[in-house]
């Protein structure tokens, strides 16, 4: 573990010049001391590092010195794919493995590339999740990525929709982050399904299992999603919308109401358009039309325009 630390420390320095104890403490989350043993081990193996003192001051390398320890280890090479994604990494317990790979990569890199790719990552960030929601916080999370890396069984206590819990035996294939929640795609009695990680309340890492060869996790999610989406919006609403709710279309319907739009009619001499929107079953699809105002007017089904103006009517008796 030292070892890593000192190389981590020499490797900061080499990329990013004089730092700090203090800098070189919280980058690597140690403590001050720690750093000062990691140096004075350094300059014990002939590593050219010296200290600049004053407030201005710091550790620093000798001009031109370059070590070539940069070979990256499995779980670094594994975490490259998280680079975008330091939160995502954390979760998934590779937030200091990434860490190290990245100071590998940027060390193995010319000095004016090195430069452009840290100006890239101080100018360009990727927040994942969507406004008002966080990545979900799930302790469980590592030991499931662990379980998909190794290709192991897992048993599983889940809570199905409608707080059921079940217990499944199932073969860990693939994560996937959508909007901040973290899915599991596994095998489960010969069918590819998927779990949701925040419901998953218990598990126990098994025995090693082969994984399908022609499994491709893009693809499953792809027409997974489009599945899910199919059983969530049974339903199709012929609606008028004003201008401003054409555009807020997108925003409160997602994907599904973007690609709707699509098809719209071409607006009449006020800017409303005419055009098919999928919508839920039941309850669900009156929020969601409601969320419009008068900006949306239902055409068709009649079942719909009654349910929604019962409810338009239950709403004006609580005003008066």
């Amino acid at each position: 573990m030292r070892a890593s630390r000192l190389l981590s420390v020499l490797l900061l320095l080499q990329n990013r010049g004089r730092m700090t104890a203090d800098e070189l403490a919280a980058e690597l989350e140690v403590s001050v001391r720690t750093v000062y043993r990691d140096i004075e081990a350094l300059s014990a193996a002939g590593v050219p590092v010296y200290a600049d003192r004053g407030r201005s001051g710091g550790y620093q390398l000798v001009d031109g010195y370059r070590t070539r320890l940069t070979g990256l280890t499995e779980e670094e090479a594994r975490s490259l794919s998280l680079a975008g994604l330091p939160a995502a990494a954390s979760e998934l317990g590779l937030g200091t493995v990434l860490a190290a790979a990245q100071l590998k990569l940027y060390a193995a890199l010319p000095a004016d590339l090195r430069d452009r790719a840290a100006t890239v990552s101080q100018r360009f960030y990727l927040d994942v999740p969507g406004w008002h929601r966080g990545i979900e916080s799930l302790p469980q999370l590592a030991e499931v990525a662990e379980a998909v890396w190794q290709t192991r069984r897992l048993r599983i206590d889940y809570r199905r929709w409608g707080n059921q819990q079940v217990t499944r035996e199932i073969e860990p294939l693939g994560l996937i982050l959508k909007g901040g929640n973290w899915y599991l795609a596994a095998r489960c009695e010969d069918s590819d399904r998927t779990y949701r990680i925040s419901r998953i309340e218990a598990l126990t890492t098994l025995e090693p299992f082969t994984r399908p060869a022609d499994f491709d996790l893009a693809a499953y999610w792809r027409d997974w999603s489009e599945q899910f989406e199919r059983r969530m919006y049974p339903r199709t609403a012929v609606v008028r919308l004003s201008p401003l709710a054409r555009v807020l279309v997108p925003f409160y319907l997602g994907g599904v109401g973007a690609r709707a739009l699509d098809t719209a009619d071409e607006p009449d001499e006020d800017g409303w358009i005419r055009m098919e929107l999928p919508v839920e079953q039941g309850r669900p699809a009156i929020g969601e039309l409601l969320r419009f105002g008068p900006g949306l007017q239902v055409l068709e089904p009649a079942s719909l325009r009654d349910e929604l103006a019962e409810a338009i009517r239950e709403m004006a008796a609580h005003y008066g």
